[in-house]
């Protein structure tokens, strides 16, 4: 298998306008294929995804999720392009898998573009730290700290996480499936998570 490389992506990316994450996706799934990378996207409906993105969502739902034991629950804004999308069975049942997610895996950022500067050269700077002993050439030091971030950044960032209930399929992946059907923009734009006796840091 050829080594997916960044300027593949953002070839990928040039010809398709989709996003960075989801190119090396699907050039990961076709061992670096052009052609068929391109037409990953387009049976995954992201590039029909990407067309929509920038629509604006005015529409959109408040949906909450309580735990059966009352002791954990979900506030989620997901948000949608018109009022007709809002109120439909489908964008309510993604409102829901969305809240059971954030109910398993207490993700604490939508995305990785929305985690503060700050807590990014904090996290680079314990990763560095544990790795600083093991006499291992800088290069590979810095290596071994970017691979620990994206780790972070899938553990702690919403859209990034795997489905709790579909192996191989992320939240953003969700979202996608339902933007092809609908053709609109869908967001998640903001979430809170509570559970009792959990501290607010």
């Amino acid at each position: 298998m050829a080594e997916i490389t960044s300027d593949m992506v953002k070839q990928l990316r040039d010809a398709t306008q989709a996003g960075m994450m989801d190119c090396k996706k699907a050039l990961v799934e076709t061992k670096g294929d052009f052609e068929l990378a391109k037409d990953y996207l387009r049976k995954k409906g992201i590039l029909k995804a990407d067309k929509v993105s920038g629509r604006e969502t005015g529409e959109g739902i408040i949906y909450s999720y309580i735990h059966h034991n009352n002791k954990l629950g979900v506030l989620l804004e997901l948000d949608c392009v018109t009022d007709f999308v809002a109120r439909t069975d489908e964008f309510k049942e993604l409102a829901h898998k969305i809240s059971l997610q954030l109910a398993a895996m207490g993700a604490r950022f939508v995305s990785r573009d929305l985690v503060p500067q700050e807590k990014i050269e904090k996290e680079k700077e314990i990763y560095a730290e544990q790795v600083k002993e093991s006499g291992k050439p800088a290069h590979i030091i810095e290596k071994i700290v970017e691979s620990k971030l994206e780790s972070f950044y899938k553990e702690n960032c919403l859209l990034e996480q795997e489905y709790v209930f579909e192996s191989g399929k992320t939240i953003n992946d969700l979202i996608v499936e339902l933007i092809s059907k609908t053709g609109e923009n869908i967001k998640v734009k903001k979430f809170v998570r509570w559970q009792v006796g959990e501290s607010d840091s």
